[in-house]
């Protein structure tokens, strides 16, 4: 009997060239295609979009995009990989 070993990070690897959505600590998203990443979760997105959650002096929800051609997520902040969800 055959026994495979798999690793978390063996998941997103089935996600590379694949868009995912990400969250970030900072009240922070991102969504964009999966080009790279390593052992300590580092990603490298292509055509990203972050989102950017925040309160106005009212207390209500805010969000902003911001786009980027390629960016690059350090590990510490990243929550959660994900694919996203069929609209």
């Amino acid at each position: 009997m055959s026994e495979s070993k798999s690793e978390p990070l063996d998941l997103v690897r089935l996600l590379l060239d694949e868009k995912i959505h990400v969250k970030l600590r900072g009240a922070r998203e991102l969504s964009g295609k999966l080009q790279a990443y390593d052992s300590h979760c580092n990603l490298v997105l292509s055509d990203a979009v972050e989102t950017i959650y925040d309160t106005n002096e009212n207390n209500e929800l805010i969000s902003r995009n911001k786009t980027s051609e390629i960016l690059f997520v350090r590990g510490d902040s990243v929550i959660l990989v994900s694919s996203p969800s069929d609209e």
